[in-house]
């Protein structure tokens, strides 16, 4: 679930999951070069940091067309700002159903693929069990109890939720459901930007929603984009490694971003829909590279849920999508599809498989 409220130093952490390696545009040599300065642009919307960064183009009118059109998601898809579409779908559950635009009426087609694609391991229905948990901002010094557990979990399943698309409407069956767009919603924002960009002629830009990074095109040059995997037990920007991309998103997931920690024990922020309790695994973080980062935000979850082994097998079999798994013990699992381009940056860790 993103949240649009007040930005705490952890979320400004978060626009640095990832870092750009070595992204000078410098032209090869000999070459003749009109390289301009890139233009960037950076504000806090969608409860994180995002930033824009465009490398051939000097004209800021397109950040105000990007930066407007995230505002308008933001209002549209926020589930803790009243009158939004989404707070209005939650608000008339087991009511009646409710018209809304065509972005959340895509976002939800979107999430409804892939959440039956993970046979519910990602859900888009699991805002009652993210509001019970609250996690980081749980006021309490304690966890839920199996009794206000035991109550909300009925209200989270996919199934119930009838999409209309000829009357543009959508419905929670079930009264006291809500839908939580927030696995989804970053990702479907940067693939609209990318569509944006690539609608304005701009061929080299890097997209950073809190750490989703899309990586626009390529460099001015032609080369690929150099992409840093962050250490997921480091808040400063640290990487365990590097991959080299075009045109690709690269999105993560981690336990150590979000949690709460009571007797000891951390509960960290990515739920299980079936035992509404926090995923038990070995992994700290997973990143996902795909060619939508709409399909990136919904599986890094997904595949998490999996574990390494599961998770492994379950993105082999999609096309066009890979995955980086960083386990508890600090080793390294990697998809056959990224394996030849993944560059270990870090002697802390090591490639497993």
């Amino acid at each position: 679930m993103f949240k649009f409220k007040k930005y705490s130093k952890s979320l400004l952490c978060l626009s640095l999951v990832f870092m750009l390696v070595g992204c000078g545009q410098n032209t090869k040599k000999n070459e003749q070069t009109t390289q301009q300065e890139p233009i960037k642009r950076t504000e806090m919307l969608m409860g994180t940091v995002i930033s824009v960064t465009l490398y051939d183009s000097t004209d800021e009118t397109i950040l105000d067309k990007v930066f407007d059109k995230v505002k308008n998601l933001e209002e549209t898809l926020s589930i803790n700002e009243a009158g939004t579409e989404v707070d209005k779908i939650n608000e008339n559950a087991g009511i009646e159903p409710v018209k809304v635009s065509d972005d959340t009426m895509e976002v939800v087609k979107e999430g409804l693929y892939y959440s039956d694609l993970s046979h519910g391991k990602f859900d888009i229905t699991i805002g009652p069990l993210v509001k019970l948990w609250n996690i980081p901002d749980r006021p309490t010094e304690d966890i839920p109890t199996q009794d206000e557990i035991d109550a909300v979990l009925p209200l989270t399943n996919y199934k119930d939720v009838v999409v209309d698309e000829n009357n543009k409407t959508v419905f929670l069956t079930r009264p006291g459901m809500m839908l939580d767009l927030g696995g989804i919603a970053k990702g479907y924002t940067a693939d609209v930007i990318s569509k944006m960009l690539t609608n304005e002629g701009v061929k080299s830009a890097i997209i950073d929603l809190g750490g989703n990074i899309f990586a626009h095109g390529e460099k001015v040059s032609g080369d690929a984009w150099k992409i840093g995997i962050q250490n997921p037990f480091s808040t400063r920007g640290e990487i365990v490694g590097a991959i080299s991309t075009k045109n690709k998103s690269i999105v993560t997931s981690g336990v150590y971003e979000r949690y709460i920690e009571v007797n000891g024990v951390k509960y960290h922020h990515i739920l299980n829909p079936e035992t509404g309790y926090p995923y038990e695994n070995n992994i700290a973080g997973i990143t996902i590279i795909s060619d939508k980062s709409t399909t990136g935000d919904a599986l890094s979850t997904s595949v998490f849920a999996l574990g390494v082994d599961e998770g492994i097998k379950f993105v082999e079999g999609l096309d066009g999508v890979d995955a980086i798994f960083v386990t508890k013990d600090n080793g390294i699992y990697l998809t056959s599809g990224i394996k030849d381009n993944f560059e270990l940056r870090n002697d802390n860790f090591k490639v497993m498989n």
